[in-house]
């Protein structure tokens, strides 16, 4: 197995990363790093045996070979948000005032320079191919084993999604399941609105990679780090940017890059940072991070985030043109739920 190179010290918050990768501390000067091309992923599901769907927005910013994401509240990205992207440097987007933005843009900066290898401590954990609830629930364990669960009460999840709760339930800990939008989850439980108000309830943490895009990453990351909890993190939105924080507050990272286990049925890989050394439920002789056989079909688990609330959400063609969601400071359909995934 190659060495992790030795790694830089861990950052201190995502300003003073944004601060480091303007210093060239990662690779290039990114005034010299220009985008090549932008694009938006939309998605929407909603499988026959559920109650409601999902749907997915995701910014996507290309630089050389590389992607980068950031996932937004479906419709609230203005329809030229991809035009802001193109044609320009990263530095310039590492300064837009959009957040999606600067995260996307982030992320395939860092994704170009830092990729998910061993030698910057990634560890591949390849998920079969398979519908995507299938691939989901396979998904669900290589995140969730990453807790040390054995130890663990309850554990606040923030940014639902129902696969992660099933899995968590299956190993008996407890779920506080936490959305900016509300709701209830498959199994009817209140879906709380303020995770920081949780926290202290809470044993660990497991959260959506979509916090950085909406400004709740920085408040869970400080607690993890004063009070020593696990705090992993799920990440397709910042992928390449959130293995930066280990050590930092956060204990581990599942990051898929782009294209996510949504977008295709075929075999794909996440990557794991950090973790416990023994994954709950390991196959005798199999490292953790390695092609372990993940069972897939059986029972549905769910890739989507619940239905968010309101008993009919908006038409599915209705991307909407709002206000950005985060910043620094009609065909009637059951309600959809957010992003699925991270």
């Amino acid at each position: 197995m190659t060495a992790p190179r030795s790694r830089p010290e861990p950052v201190c918050s995502l300003d003073d990363l944004l601060d480091r990768v303007a210093a060239g501390r990662y690779g290039p000067d990114p005034a010299g790093e220009r985008v090549s091309s932008a694009f938006r992923t939309i998605q929407a599901v909603r499988h026959d045996e559920r109650a409601g769907g999902y749907r997915n927005d995701v910014l996507g910013v290309r630089l050389g070979a590389a992607v980068g994401s950031c996932a937004a509240e479906p419709g609230t990205l203005p329809v030229d948000t991809i035009d802001d992207c193109v044609g320009a440097t990263v530095a310039e987007l590492l300064a837009h005032p959009l957040a999606p933005i600067r995260i996307a843009a982030l992320d395939a900066y860092l994704m170009c320079h830092r990729p998910h290898t061993p030698e910057h401590g990634a560890r591949p954990y390849p998920l079969r191919a398979g519908t995507s609830l299938d691939k989901s629930r396979a998904r669900a364990r290589a995140v969730v084993d990453l807790l040390p669960v054995h130890r663990l009460r309850a554990v606040l999840v923030v940014g639902v999604v129902n696969s992660l709760l099933e899995r968590l339930r299956a190993l008996g800990v407890r779920c506080v399941p936490c959305d900016l939008k509300g709701g209830t989850t498959e199994w009817g439980e209140p879906i709380r609105r303020d995770a920081e108000s949780e926290l202290a309830g809470c044993d660990a943490i497991l959260a959506s990679g979509m916090t950085l895009g909406n400004g709740t990453f920085e408040p869970l990351r400080a607690h993890a780090a004063s009070t020593g909890k696990p705090l992993v993190m799920f990440a397709q939105t910042g992928s390449a940017v959130l293995p930066l924080f280990v050590g930092a507050g956060v204990s581990a990272v599942c990051a898929e890059p782009y294209p996510f286990f949504w977008l295709d049925g075929g075999p794909g890989v996440v990557h794991r940072y950090g973790g416990s050394s023994v994954a709950p439920g390991a196959m005798p002789g199999v490292a953790l991070g390695a092609a372990a056989p993940v069972a897939l079909g059986g029972v549905d688990v769910g890739a989507e985030r619940h239905a968010a609330g309101s008993a009919t959400g908006p038409p599915i063609a209705d991307l909407g043109t709002g206000s950005p969601a985060a910043s620094r400071a009609a065909v009637s359909r059951p309600a959809y739920g957010r992003e699925g995934a991270g």
